[in-house]
């Protein structure tokens, strides 16, 4: 009885969508295909920036990887996240791993993907703002906040990675009461803090790498909105800035919320309706959805499995480290 209800309802929402679909179909085969060409290319130039930030972070932390190997794993770990059911948990995974056997200590590892996340959350947020402010928002104190939260987090990181024993006092004493309470040994747990602390100090962010991070974050984070922009003019669609930049950090922020590979149809849904807000005809706005989307997620997919089982075939499923790669870790310049 659900199945009979269901497809009546695609029935009925087909009928309903049928002039806007046909409408798109017709955007779709009159495509300007240089626009589109150029959305490809600033989604490329996007995760090659993404690319020069773990290679930025992963310096900081005393291992010197090239760029071509950084954008691999951007791209592997980038089809995981878009194509796997939970796929951002494999791909953390992915990059963790890769990271670990370039060098990087447990520690470090861990402290690459919290800084990339926080700084790319930050930069989100700031093209959120900027378009708010665009828009004519008098207050958008939601994504200030988020810029304040994220900013915090990042010198915070920061602070621990440059001055690990300020906070082992803190910590092992929380540590301590707290196995009291489990009823566990009162130093359980004391040991493996001291060394991840011991492994962070080989961390050197300065100030200027901090520069690098959010140069090469906000990169990324400006071309694949490019890439969206390119894909409504493919299509015809002129929209406005500010509404461009809404459009894409809505979608963005719903798309971080695991709902589904790569947020299927919930960042699809926001984007048609953003875009529609920002100038673009419903019709127009689903064609230049289907575009972005085939480029940033259908594109970068094939290109990563294609690099996963080139590069990545053989690699073991465990975070083990070969010897000789623990000594391939070097003290930044």
């Amino acid at each position: 009885m659900s199945a009979v209800a269901l497809i009546a309802l695609l029935v009925v929402e087909a009928i309903y969508l049928w002039p806007s679909m046909s409408e798109s179909w017709r955007a779709l085969t009159e495509m300007r295909w240089g626009w589109a060409a150029a959305a490809v290319l600033a989604q490329l130039v996007s995760l090659s920036a993404f690319a020069g930030l773990l290679r930025k972070v992963l310096r900081a932390g005393g291992v010197q990887v090239s760029l071509p190997r950084s954008t691999s794993v951007v791209y592997g770990s980038t089809a995981m996240a878009v194509t796997l059911p939970a796929g951002l948990v494999f791909s953390t995974a992915f990059t963790y791993r890769q990271t670990r056997r370039w060098g990087a200590t447990p520690a470090v590892a861990s402290w690459q993907l919290a800084v990339s996340g926080v700084v790319s959350t930050a930069t989100l947020a700031a093209l959120g703002v900027v378009g708010a402010f665009a828009a004519g928002s008098s207050s958008p104190v939601t994504l200030l906040l988020s810029i304040a939260v994220a900013g915090g987090l990042l010198l915070g990181l920061r602070y621990v990675a440059q001055n690990p024993s300020s906070v082992k006092t803190f910590v092992t004493w929380n540590l301590e009461r707290f196995n009291r309470l489990i009823r566990r040994s009162a130093d359980a747990g004391v040991d493996a803090f001291e060394r991840a602390l011991s492994q962070l100090e080989a961390v050197r962010l300065r100030r200027r790498d901090m520069l690098a991070v959010a140069a090469w974050s906000s990169s990324n984070r400006v071309f694949d909105m490019i890439c969206l922009g390119f894909a409504c003019w493919a299509v015809g669609g002129t929209p406005s800035l500010a509404g461009l930049l809404i459009a894409y950090a809505a979608a963005k922020a719903v798309g971080s919320v695991p709902l589904a590979p790569a947020g299927l149809g919930f960042v699809d849904g926001t984007l048609i309706a953003t875009l529609t807000a920002a100038g673009l005809s419903a019709s127009q706005a689903l064609a230049a959805v289907f575009v972005y989307r085939s480029v940033s997620v259908g594109f970068v997919a094939v290109i990563g499995w294609i690099t996963v089982a080139m590069l990545y075939r053989g690699a073991s499923a465990g975070a083990e480290i070969d010897p000789i790669a623990e000594r391939t870790v070097l003290q930044p310049d």
